[in-house]
């Protein structure tokens, strides 16, 4: 439905209400205008990576774990399964009188915060740290969400808008200073991307950006969303950060201050309850009735845009059975498999021909369940950790698994019985022909405004890129017993396992949060049954090397636009099973849009695969400060064993131009180049990927 068809309808509805009818419906859990036939709706709803919060559900792996695909219609086509379930879902929670919170079609994801520190522990939910790749997989998930029928099938909402990656501990009353070149090079154009190609919501951040609550910026949200972007979708506050505004920025006194704030500056829905005492701003004339109205109606349309209101309402032949449906765990599946990246390989995988007799799978994410769900998730039907998956695969080896340590607390004498565990792990791999150790995190230790401070985490926020000391430690004496020692870490950001580990280790996979058949991605990967397709979608760096301080926003130094220091694993970098050999990479054609390439690809080796093809650009000879290199192209190209492929794609020049210091976007002096191929075109990614990329100057 067209937007300004359903904003007609919203106004005949909004103006049937009174100014307390009104402002009652700008809270997120608005209830119900009986005399209107209006039901009461929460909006509050989650589906980062799955339907989240309201019970069983497919549990895709996590949104860094999609980024590693570097697939953007694998994006699309798991948020349309995702999307699928929440109708079905929605249609059975409408038919039994549910309306609670969960239940809704407003979904408050993707999240689309640059990764601008892997320390940040929220960095799980995002797409990594570049803006290319976030704004691409973005508009793909939004895409998939939100459907392409005359209703919307759901409503995506692109969060925390703006310039928000941390500390968790500080993120209430935090004020996060960016340049307008960071602003406008980093910050900002996944969310202007993803307006411009339709997302319906947007939500504010909590902390203050450039002294102004996220959530009442004048700035941000009428200036540059309203104004320069021509956002018409609906603007919601993060959860308590309308509180916030008086509570802890002290921007003003008091909460009807704070509500008027947010509301005048162009926040139409509050998730939290500070919007209660609009009744008070609005009796002392801190508001005026075309506040009220304009909120509601944008909220109206989006509701009327859902369908919500029609005789036969839209999507509601979708059955419950698609709900974790076969089809849906085997895309899942898909999902993890091309999200793993192998990091390390000693030409010791695949195990193809090779299967071990005795396989020890030791770890405390072994046989962990939580691992697989990350943050924001729903809860699957069915679970493949680990070990059993290995279980599932390596059928004619023998399995014993061991916890060996907990993920975090090590303690000796403990009445449970459970917190010293490294001989057990010890005896496991000590007599085994392979030791799979899996080690990691979990959303406790590594997520959201945890609350837990100690000598690893800072409120979700990692301290350290080592795993806690208790898995080092384990790692480390398995590295004394282990005849040939598999790892595979499961979290939600870069980690190091620290040098004896990593030169011990015939190989090493970053499985992040897989999802709910992420073990059987993993076993199936080990065992060679296919060939990894992952890239990294941040950069990995050596733990005991210097970093930015966490608070200082400023983009000198981080990711690898602008740094090559300390680099451990390259962003864009992950192995094969295969070979894939670049050639013939030409340009077609270019105005001042876009540019058109061709490049000829050829899988030389043994396996099919997706291989990630990446196109990235330099500019030299420059007096326009520029990123070493800017991520500008990606395609997945499935290709066979020694298939040749020619694939022509094209490039928008807005990737490639530079951002002044005044936040401009140009084109600079100096020569163009562009460079090809399955990795970065850094050295440290050719030294460990094995080739270079090509190369074009234009």
């Amino acid at each position: 439905m067209d937007i300004k068809i359903a904003r007609k309808r919203a106004e005949e509805l909004v103006n049937q209400m009174t100014a307390e009818e009104k402002m009652s419906q700008l809270l997120y859990n608005s209830p119900a205008i009986e005399r209107l036939g209006i039901k009461d709706y929460n909006w509050w709803n989650e589906a980062s990576h799955g339907v989240a919060r309201a019970g069983v559900a497919t549990v895709f792996p996590h949104a860094i774990a999609l980024a590693s695909t570097f697939n953007p219609e694998l994006i699309n086509t798991v948020a349309d399964a995702i999307s699928t379930e929440g109708r079905a879902k929605y249609n059975k929670s409408i038919e039994f009188g549910d309306r609670d919170i969960f239940k809704g079609l407003t979904y408050w994801a993707p999240n689309i915060n640059i990764f601008r520190d892997p320390r940040w522990g929220r960095g799980q939910e995002t797409f990594g740290e570049d803006p290319y790749l976030t704004a691409i997989l973005a508009a793909e998930f939004i895409d998939g969400i939100q459907g392409d029928g005359e209703f919307l099938k759901a409503a995506a909402c692109a969060k925390h808008y703006a310039v928000h990656s941390g500390p968790e501990r500080l993120r209430h009353e935090f004020d996060a200073k960016a340049t307008e070149k960071d602003l406008w090079e980093t910050y900002l154009p996944a969310f202007e991307y993803t307006v411009k190609n339709g997302v319906i919501g947007v939500m504010g951040a909590y902390n203050r950006t450039n002294g102004e609550p996220c959530c009442a910026s004048k700035r941000l949200i009428g200036e540059i969303l309203r104004g320069q972007w021509g956002f018409e979708g609906y603007f919601v506050s993060d959860c308590g950060a309308i509180a916030d505004i008086s509570e802890h920025h002290k921007v003003v006194g008091t909460k009807k201050e704070g509500a008027a704030e947010a509301l005048k500056n162009g926040c139409n829905l509050n998730c939290g309850d500070t919007y209660k005492y609009l009744i008070d701003a609005y009796e002392e004339d801190l508001i005026d009735d075309d506040d009220i109205t304009n909120a509601a109606v944008i909220l109206y349309t989006v509701r009327i845009m859902l369908g919500e209101f029609e005789e036969n309402r839209p999507y509601s032949d979708i059955p419950y059975s698609k709900v974790d449906c076969k089809e849906h765990k085997e895309l899942n599946l898909k999902a993890a498999k091309e999200s793993l990246v192998l990091l390390k390989n000693d030409n010791y995988l695949p195990l193809k021909d090779n299967q071990p007799k005795k396989i020890a799978v030791v770890g405390p994410n072994a046989m962990s369940r939580e691992v697989l769900e990350g943050n924001y998730n729903g809860h699957a039907s069915e679970y493949i950790t680990v070990a059993d998956g290995v279980r599932r695969v390596f059928t004619d080896s023998d399995i014993i698994v061991a916890t060996g340590s907990n993920i975090y607390v090590e303690q000796l004498n403990s009445w449970d019985g459970a917190r010293y565990l490294l001989s057990e792990g010890l005896a496991a791999a000590s007599e085994a022909d392979l030791t799979i150790l899996c080690l990691g995190l979990n959303r406790h230790f590594e997520g959201e405004d945890t609350g837990h401070d100690d000598d690893f985490s800072d409120y979700g926020d990692r301290k350290t890129l080592n795993l806690p000391k208790t898995q080092m430690k384990l790692a480390e004496a398995v590295c004394d017993v282990a005849k040939n020692l598999v790892v595979v870490v499961m979290c939600g950001s870069a980690t190091d396992v620290g040098e004896k580990v990593r030169n011990h280790a015939k190989a090493i996979i970053h499985g992040w949060y897989p999802g709910a058949v992420g073990g059987l991605a993993i076993a199936e990967l080990i065992a060679g049954e296919y060939s990894p397709m992952g890239r990294l979608p941040l950069s990995f760096y050596h733990a005991d090397g210097k970093m930015p301080s966490f608070e200082d926003y400023n983009m000198e130094g981080r990711t690898y636009r602008f740094t090559d220091e300390n680099i451990l694993y390259p962003f864009g970098y992950g192995l094969t099973y295969t070979t894939v050999e670049y050639k013939d990479f030409k340009v077609l054609s270019a105005d001042e849009n876009e540019i058109s390439v061709e490049v000829t690809m050829t899988n030389t080796g043994d396996y099919d695969t997706v291989e990630k093809m990446q196109i990235y650009s330099h500019y030299d000879d420059s007096r326009t400060k520029t990123p070493l290199y800017q991520l500008c192209k990606i395609e997945a190209v499935e290709i066979k064993s020694n298939e040749t492929k020619t694939v022509t794609t094209t490039i928008d020049r807005h990737w490639i131009k530079a951002v002044l210091e005044d936040g401009v976007r140009v084109t600079p002096d100096g020569k163009i180049t562009l460079y090809v191929g399955g990795h970065q075109p850094d050295k440290l990614s050719e030294n460990l990927a094995g080739y270079p990329c090509l190369k074009i100057t234009l």
